[in-house]
């Protein structure tokens, strides 16, 4: 990965809806270089895919709240089927495999507390595994959806 590449990646992440040809201009390349280097950092896995971006609250979804899971047993098994059976909850947005205490750090958004609790008492107290559950409502976002800097860190 190059600079060139750098800042391909750093145009996508403003605006995924790029053309080959406003890409290329903006990176000053041409289109057909442009393009092969597109195709292999798709192809390698740098660009893993492209979606819109959807404000919560324009569907409904106005509550948010981090949930911490501690989890009682740590063994393979359970830990695979807490993280299946997390995955299948449309509801958690995020979810993060931490060390040390807790174990998970989920980030949920529902339609209001009453959903919350709905959510939090059926599915997720229920999950393989979970011994507590500690909750945190979400009362602004400061940073979000931060593009990666397309700057590396000097050592």
């Amino acid at each position: 990965m190059d600079d060139v590449d750098r800042k391909i990646l750093a145009e996508l992440q403003q605006d995924g809806r790029l053309t080959v040809t406003e890409l290329a201009a903006r990176v000053r390349l041409s289109v057909s270089p442009c393009h092969r280097r597109l195709r292999e950092l798709e192809r390698s896995g740098a660009i893993s895919g492209y979606r819109a971006v959807v404000e919560p609250a324009a569907v409904g979804l106005t509550f948010e709240a981090l949930v911490f899971v501690s989890m009682r047993q740590e063994d393979r098994d359970t830990v695979a089927e807490f993280e299946t059976a997390l995955a299948g909850i449309p509801h958690v947005l995020e979810a993060e495999r931490l060390f040390g205490e807790p174990d998970y750090l989920l980030r949920v958004a529902t339609a209001d507390l009453a959903a919350f609790q709905r959510l939090y008492d059926e599915r997720l107290a229920t999950l393989p595994g979970v011994q507590r559950l500690t909750s945190t409502l979400v009362m602004k976002h400061v940073v979000k959806d931060r593009p990666l800097p397309a700057e590396r860190v000097a050592p």
